[in-house]
Parts: C-alpha cells; sequence; structure tokens
C-alpha cells in the first residue's frame, strides 16, 4: 500500500521554525512580504514610496502622507501580543497533527487559556474564511461519517448522539489528492 503523501509531508521543524521566525523582527519581515510582496503599496492613493515611523511602527506613504500599519486589515490587528507568538500559535495549530487544545497552546505559547482559545478560533476563522473562497472544482470525492456518540445500544448511522458530518477533497484524475 502507497504512503499517503498529503499526511506524511515534510513538516517543519522547531529548529526551522526558529530560523526564520525566532524574532519579532524577522516576524515583522515575513509578514511585510506577504502583505506587500512587491514592497509597499499605499492603501489610500496605490503610491510605492514610503517612510517607516519608528516610535509606532508604522508606515507613512511619502505621496499622501497617510499611514498604515504593518497588522492593520490582518488577523493581527489590534493585537498587544507579539507576532513572534502568533506565529508560534500558528505553527503549532499546522503542525500538530490531531489538532492542540486550547491548554496546550497556552502551555506552549506562554499566555492564558483565555487568549490562546482566542487566538486559535482567530486564526480557525481565517483558516475557514481564506478556504471557502476556493470552491473544489473537477474531480471531487466526498465521503459522510458520524462521530461522536456513546458506544452503548444501537450501532451505526442511526446511533444516538453522533454527529453527521460530511469531507470532500479535490483529486486528481488517478485519485491523489490535489
Amino acid at each position: 500500500m502507497s504512503r499517503n503523501l498529503v499526511q506524511f509531508q515534510k513538516g517543519m521543524s522547531d529548529a526551522d521554525f526558529d530560523r526564520w521566525y525566532g524574532t519579532e523582527e524577522q516576524c515583522r519581515k515575513a509578514l511585510f512580504t506577504w502583505r506587500w510582496p512587491k514592497g509597499f503599496i499605499c492603501p489610500v492613493c496605490g503610491a510605492g514610496k514610503h517612510s517607516v515611523i519608528g516610535t509606532r511602527v508604522l508606515y507613512q506613504c511619502s505621496a499622501c502622507r497617510s499611514q498604515v500599519s504593518l497588522t492593520a486589515g490582518t488577523v493581527f490587528h489590534s493585537t498587544k501580543l507579539p507576532l513572534q507568538t502568533w506565529f508560534r500559535a500558528m505553527y503549532h495549530i499546522t503542525q500538530s497533527r490531531g489538532g492542540i487544545s486550547s491548554l496546550e497552546l497556552a502551555r506552549r505559547l506562554g499566555v492564558t487559556q483565555n487568549t490562546a482559545w482566542k487566538i486559535s478560533h482567530k486564526l480557525m476563522q481565517v483558516m475557514h474564511e481564506r478556504e471557502a473562497k476556493k470552491p473544489l472544482k473537477g474531480r471531487v470525492e466526498m465521503d459522510d461519517a458520524y462521530i461522536g456518540g456513546k458506544r452503548e445500544g444501537k450501532r451505526g448511522r442511526g446511533a444516538a448522539g453522533k454527529v453527521p458530518f460530511v469531507a470532500a477533497v479535490e483529486t486528481t484524475d488517478a485519485g491523489k489528492p490535489h
């Protein structure tokens, strides 16, 4: 039987994460690159020249003088947490094969359980919104299942307390996940 390439894809090690996103400055540079891949573009006038206001870490457009924060309009907007904490949360949420509880996430991030819960829910909401913009197309395989409930009594699809769900994946003609 062949290995599922999606399930066994190479993840990022802790050492790799620290090397790429180990400091607040590295996280800021990465976010700047993701937000403005071709360099800064003013959201008001579209100009490309800017200066950095260091005391508040704002980007000011040289043409129209409007100011924008690196985190404005992102999931990190108005956060008091360092970007490094957010990046580490993204790392733990995406690298945990079976998911991660808010209590465990709190321990790993050094924040309260309530803060970890809010972080994980904000990140999951953003991931959901992003995926909702990409409808499946081409060859799609789906299956349904029921989870939860007690093992006592009736078994199978009609068992009390079970929650139905449907999973779908876009596949290649060979049946491999896309």
